[in-house]
Order: structure tokens, then sequence, then C-alpha cells
């Protein structure tokens, strides 16, 4: 009995795919991975309010890593480049994005040494941004980053990578680490002021908005700057559901070190010890999922006579906006029956 037309191109192929399967089969397992296994970098994003020890709290933090013995990139991701001033003495370190501008406009690439220097053991960079009123700065974080890719960012091998980024500018691009699980974990810093606490907390509500949207960045913690023992920050890292990582305290000695772009955080200093806690817990930390506080539950934080919470709000009327009283007016609208 002959077979159906096309029964035998099928038998064929079947016989094909069995051999090959067997071929896979009489192959060895694959040799023994005898190297040492190597540590998934932790990439870190760090927030906070402008002006509240960001940039102070991680060129300590870098330092004292590296000296550590850990291998530590550190990114300034806030436009007005200040995140590396302090590891370098006040020197300003050149931007990725003035020096890809002047490379392009020479015809030049730009490389790593043009961007990237170092100290000490840490490896530290800005990004930069626009000259005021000549762009957005959200943007040009996304264009610094699209050219570390270039630079090739996925294959350097450091133990962390610190972002510092504004926490208080809403702007897409600086929430970039957070909407496309750019980093492990986020921290933030504050102090026992109403401003970076709100800061602090907007920054909790975006980590929670993207987790609902499946996202899997973290909070691991909240670093305490200038405290002066009242409480507020503490209580705000509790009713959030993160820890306290450190706090720092608000020191006449820190304060003028840090005037003097001096680094606090050496392995021999005074508040070496406190730079090594904090590094440990960086490290060990785990991403939280935080419960961010309503404006009222945040200002609970605070007596009311500070934040004058007792307020009521009084709406204003047309009197009040003109200065005088409004006389009605008849209106001039034509209006037609049956309309």
């Amino acid at each position: 009995m002959n077979a159906p037309a096309g029964f035998q191109p099928a038998r064929d192929a079947q016989a094909s795919m069995a051999e090959q399967l067997r071929q896979e089969a009489e192959q060895g397992p694959d040799p023994v991975h005898t190297e040492p296994a190597r540590k998934q970098t932790q990439i870190i994003a760090i927030y906070g309010k402008g002006g509240i020890g960001k940039s102070f709290t991680l060129a300590n933090l870098s330092y004292m890593m590296a000296q550590q013995g850990k291998r530590v990139l550190l990114i300034g991701c806030d436009p007005k480049s200040d995140t590396t001033s302090l590891l370098f003495g006040g020197k300003a370190c050149p931007t990725i994005i003035e020096t890809s501008s002047k490379k392009k406009a020479a015809g030049e690439q730009v490389t790593i040494g043009d961007v990237c220097f170092k100290r000490d053991g840490v490896f530290a960079m800005e990004l930069g941004g626009p000259e005021v009123g000549r762009g957005c700065g959200g943007r040009g974080i996304i264009h610094g980053f699209e050219l570390l890719e270039k630079l090739g960012f996925h294959e350097w091998d450091f133990d962390f990578v610190l972002l510092d980024f504004l926490g208080d500018v809403v702007c897409g691009g600086f929430g970039l680490p957070i909407a496309r699980d750019m980093c492990q974990k986020v921290i933030v810093v504050g102090s026992n002021d109403l401003q970076s606490l709100y800061v602090a907390n907007n920054v909790c509500s975006a980590v929670e908005y993207f987790r609902k949207l499946g996202g899997n960045v973290g909070v691991a913690g909240l670093v305490v700057n200038k405290d002066d023992g009242t409480g507020e920050a503490q209580a705000f890292a509790q009713a959030v559901g993160i820890p306290v990582l450190a706090a720092i305290p608000a020191h006449e000695d820190i304060r003028r070190k840090s005037a003097n772009y001096e680094i606090v955080g050496r392995p021999d200093g005074e508040w070496g010890p406190l730079f090594e806690a904090l590094g440990l817990q960086v490290s060990d930390a785990p991403p939280l999922r935080p419960t961010p506080l309503t404006q009222e539950g945040l200002l609970g934080l605070f007596k009311g006579d500070v934040v004058g919470r007792d307020v009521v709000l009084q709406p204003a009327s047309q009197d009040d906006m003109r200065g005088a009283a409004v006389t009605a007016k008849p209106s001039l609208e034509v209006v037609y029956e049956g309309a």
C-alpha cells in the first residue's frame, strides 16, 4: 500500500529530529564552574531634598567603603553637579553632558578618561545638566545614562554604584532608577524638618506606585543628617516602615570640615566608626516596600504650633481678589427660548 502524499517527508523530519535529540543527549555536561563567584553589583539611588546633605553623606560613605576594600563608583545625577566636589577637595569635575557637547562639536568620541576620575580608590563622575533656562534637567539625566551605556556601564566591575539624585523635582528623568528598575534599592536622606521629610515621603510614594505596576525597587532606609535629637525623622521612618541606617549629628566639627571640603569619613578619624557602620547598613539592608503617609499623617509628626496644623483654609471671594465690592451686572447673553 502506497503512503499518502506528503507522509514520507513528515516521517523523514521526525527521524531527523530524533537523531538530533540523540546527539544532544550524548554530549557531556558543561565543566563545573570552579572560579570564585562574582557578587552582583549593588546599584543604589540616594534621594533627598536639595541641600539636605546627600552629597556630603555620599562622599564620606563612598570614601569609607573604598577604604574597606570595596570597588565604588559614585555618580552625581544632580544638575548642580556638586556631588563629587567634596570628594575632590572642592575641584569641579567635568560633567558628562558638557564633555559630550564639546567632543561632539570637535568631531571626537568621549572616552572614560574624559569623564571619570578617582581618589583613594573611589571612582566618581558627574552627569551634569543644562544651563539655567536652556533645557530640561531630567532629559539631561536620560542622555547622560545613554552615554554611560555606550561607554560600557553594564560591563564595569564594581561592588557598589551610588547614584546621587535630587528628590524634590518630580520630572521623570530624576525618577529613572525607580521607574525603570535601574537600581535595586533606594536610600533617602532627611532631617528633623517638614520639608526634607515631605520629599522623603514623596520618594516612598514613587516607590510604592511603581511597585504596584510591577516594579522591584524598594527603600532600604533613611539616613538622618544634621540630627538635633528632636526625633521627627525617626518617627517618620517608623511610620512608613523603613529603618534608620544612621543618624549623623548636627555637630560643629562636621559642619566646619565639610565647609572646607574635608572628608570626615576616614577610618582613623573621629567620625570613622559612624560611616563604617553606615557602610555595613547600606550593604546589608534589604529593599522594603514602604507605606507612604498622607499629608495629615506627615504633619502629625510635628507639633501643631510648629507646622500650623490648626490653620483653617478660608475660601477667597471676588471682593477679596479685586480689593473692592463687586457690583452684580446683568448678563448681555442672549437666551433663545426653546433652544
